[in-house]
């Protein structure tokens, strides 16, 4: 199972904890007020704003917690000043790995992911120190119920997707980035909203690695995700499903 696979097993993990689930709130409340102050505070005008606000309604928050979030963010008592920020560098076995934050400190988020790296046996690089071992895709996802592959298929061409992988676990659209919010769109009008639609780093090559590795680059991930400025982590390893299985238990 490759490192980008294995991150839907980690959230599902997490997401029985309610503590996470609170962390999960607050991620995506800061990604509505970026979205909300970077453009229109309507999210059928804005394609990011609407595309957290559904994140939003699939996670559960509360409708009045989002139409808060919306609010400050224009202007009705919002201070923040979020920036966004990407940070590259290896972990345990080699794993490249990418972090994307929003943070109102720079300072602050650095000096936390570059301390995460280092406790757990990795390494904080440059700006574009393993980007360019990644692709940069618009991924969309959709239950396997939502249509048949033929179907799905014949809309995401029209749609103007790259490809399209369906199966038992659902359908899985990528496109180029700039073109996610309006295949979103052009699928949302034919089968409904998706559960899933973002940007994603989807790596070139993966990093084998054993179980005690494996152990450590998990370990890693769940410290960095567990910061309050990280958005999202992107990794290459690749690892044993019995493994993984064992792991997660």
């Amino acid at each position: 199972m490759a490192g980008h696979s294995q991150f839907k097993n980690i959230m599902h993990r997490k997401g029985a904890q309610d503590a996470k689930r609170a962390r999960a709130f607050a991620k995506i409340i800061r990604e509505i007020t970026v979205s909300a102050r970077q453009g229109l505070p309507d999210p059928n005008a804005n394609p990011r704003l609407r595309a957290a606000v559904i994140a939003a309604r699939q996670a559960n928050m509360p409708k009045d917690t989002v139409e808060r979030a919306i609010k400050k963010a224009s202007g009705e008592g919002g201070t923040e000043d979020y920036v966004a920020r990407r940070y590259e560098g290896y972990g345990p076995g080699g794993v490249a790995i990418i972090v994307e934050a929003l943070t109102d400190n720079l300072n602050r988020t650095a000096s936390d992911v570059r301390s995460l790296f280092s406790k757990h046996g990795g390494a904080l690089g440059e700006s574009n120190a393993v980007s360019f071992m990644f692709d940069r895709l618009g991924v969309i996802r959709y239950p396997a119920a939502a249509a048949d592959a033929e179907a799905m298929l014949e809309a995401a061409i029209e749609a103007g997707a790259e490809n399209v992988e369906s199966g038992e676990g659902g359908h899985e659209v990528t496109c180029a980035p700039e073109d996610l919010f309006a295949v979103r769109d052009a699928l949302a009008a034919r089968f409904g909203d998706p559960e899933e639609a973002k940007l994603d780093w989807r790596p070139k090559t993966t990093a084998p690695v054993d179980e005690e590795q494996a152990a450590s680059v998990l370990k890693l991930i769940d410290a960095l995700e567990d910061l309050d400025d990280v958005q999202a982590v992107f990794a290459n390893f690749e690892v044993s499903d019995a493994v993984l299985a064992k792991l997660s238990a």
